[in-house]
Parts: C-alpha cells; sequence; structure tokens
C-alpha cells in the first residue's frame, strides 16, 4: 500500500485536511496528489516534496479534472484510490434559498465528485483494481429540513455511488460511500454564526457534532474492508434510514428534533460567547 497513489479533494482544510494528514503519518510512501480551490490554505498545510502534488483545483470542471488525473498517472503511473470529500453548504429553509446556490451545491457537491468517478473509474476498470471512497451525509440518507439543496446533493451522490460499486466490482474496482453526522469543521462553525437556527436545528440535533478524526477513523476501514456505505453514527444511520423508509415518521419527529436541535444551537452558542 505505501506505494499507491491517491487524490483527495477538500485537501485544505476540515476532514479533508486532517485524513491527508494522517494517511501521510501512517504511509509515508504513498504518493499523494492533494488538491482544493484554496490554493493558499493548501499550500499552508502540506510543504510539497517528492511524494506529494498540491493541485489548486476546482472541481467544478470536467476538464481540470481530466488534466489531474492524467498529470496524475503520467506522473505516478496510476490513481489507486480517490477521496472525494470537497464539499459546502449552504443553511436555509428551501423557499429562502438563493437561485445561485442551487447551482453551487449541484455544481461542487454532485457534479463535482461525480466528474472525478467517471474519469478515475475508466482508468481503474482498464487496470482491474481501484477504490473510490465519497464523503456524503446522513442528510442524504433521510431528507433534512432546512439544508435541502445540500440533502439532495449528497442523495445523489451516496444513489451513485451505491450504484457504481454494483457495476465496478466486476471490473475489480470498489466504491465505497461514507455518510456522516454533523463533524466539527469549519461549516459547523458557519452555520452557528451564519445561519437561521430554524433552518439549522435538525443539522444539530444529534447528541454531539462528530470530530474530523472519527471520519478519518472510518475513512482507514473503508480502505481496509471496502464496505458499500458507513454511515456515523450508526444509531444516527438507523434513524435516517427509518426516516427515508418511512416518510410520514419524519413528520412525526420533526418537532421534537428541532426543539433539541435549538437548544443545543443555544448552548454552543453560549459556550462561544456568541448568545
Amino acid at each position: 500500500m505505501n506505494d499507491q497513489v491517491a487524490i483527495i479533494t477538500g485537501a485544505a482544510s476540515g476532514i479533508g485536511r486532517h485524513f491527508a494528514t494522517e494517511l501521510r503519518r501512517r504511509r509515508p510512501q504513498m504518493r499523494l496528489v492533494l488538491a482544493d480551490v484554496n490554493n493558499e490554505a493548501l499550500a499552508e498545510a502540506f510543504p510539497a516534496g517528492k511524494n506529494l502534488v498540491l493541485e489548486a483545483f476546482d472541481v467544478r470542471s470536467a476538464d481540470r479534472w481530466q488534466r489531474v488525473v492524467d498529470e496524475t498517472i503520467a506522473r505516478f503511473g496510476a490513481v489507486d484510490y480517490l477521496f472525494n470529500i470537497a464539499g459546502i453548504d449552504r443553511v436555509a429553509m428551501f423557499i429562502d434559498q438563493p437561485l445561485g446556490n442551487i447551482d453551487a451545491l449541484v455544481d461542487i457537491n454532485l457534479k463535482g465528485a461525480l466528474y472525478g468517478m467517471r474519469i478515475v473509474a475508466g482508468h481503474m476498470a482498464d487496470r482491474g483494481s481501484g477504490h473510490i471512497i465519497n464523503v456524503a451525509s446522513l442528510a442524504g440518507v433521510s431528507p433534512t429540513p432546512g439544508t435541502t439543496l445540500y440533502s439532495a446533493t449528497k442523495f445523489g451522490l451516496r444513489a451513485v455511488s451505491l450504484g457504481a460499486a454494483v457495476e465496478l466490482r466486476q471490473h475489480g474496482v470498489y466504491v465505497t460511500v461514507i455518510c456522516p453526522d454533523l463533524v466539527d469543521t469549519p461549516l459547523f462553525d458557519q452555520h452557528i454564526v451564519e445561519a437561521d437556527p430554524e433552518a439549522a436545528a435538525l443539522v444539530f440535533s444529534g447528541s454531539r457534532a462528530l470530530r474530523a478524526d472519527e471520519v478519518s477513523e472510518a475513512i482507514f476501514r473503508a480502505m481496509r474492508d471496502r464496505p458499500l456505505e458507513i454511515d456515523l453514527p450508526f444509531g444516527r444511520g438507523l434513524l435516517s434510514k427509518l426516516a427515508s423508509a418511512a416518510p410520514s415518521v419524519l413528520l412525526l419527529l420533526y418537532g421534537p428534533l428541532k426543539r433539541k436541535g435549538l437548544g443545543q444551537i443555544e448552548r454552543i452558542r453560549r459556550e462561544r460567547g456568541l448568545a
């Protein structure tokens, strides 16, 4: 594994930065292409080296994706792993969402990941090996009021991941989708500071926010076991699947979960001196 090649998107912050840091520590000979639209933060986090390439990269560009993959293969000979971690969120009730947010979330969270999947999957299928790991969300398992656009993009990413996993298995290529609950990253802070609490309430309705290291460990587990899907935490994953299987349950749960989430937001804002 040490001499394998991986592309990681969203590597400048949050889950992507934590995972890329850990991967470098645990697999120092692994050759990494770290990509992010924020080139300054990327360069600050990761000094370039022999087995490390930094790419200032907008995942919305299919042409840029093709170039990055082609250059990676030319430089290192192959792509063994693709980690699609880049993503954004814009929390607001659906009726309050600016139309531009539809393009932004679909283009980055869904189309950007699918461009990478499609281009890399062709290369991996030709080689007869490879693993694509996509970070989606529990919002992609159960519809999430207050963050419906994000939920829609993660539903799409999860659906393509599971479908492609079945298609590609015959070619020796694995696909795993990881669906975490709320994670304490810069998006967490954005939700607390900027978002309407009424819209963000369900996002904060869990018992606690996950840490980036917990998601990183799930990615390492995916690399080892190559499952179709990992939900984090397990209990919230079951609740999400119940709400998805029986949508009327969401109507029953929305009130209590919203009250719990509003309470959590108030507590966090108070602890951070924002109330």
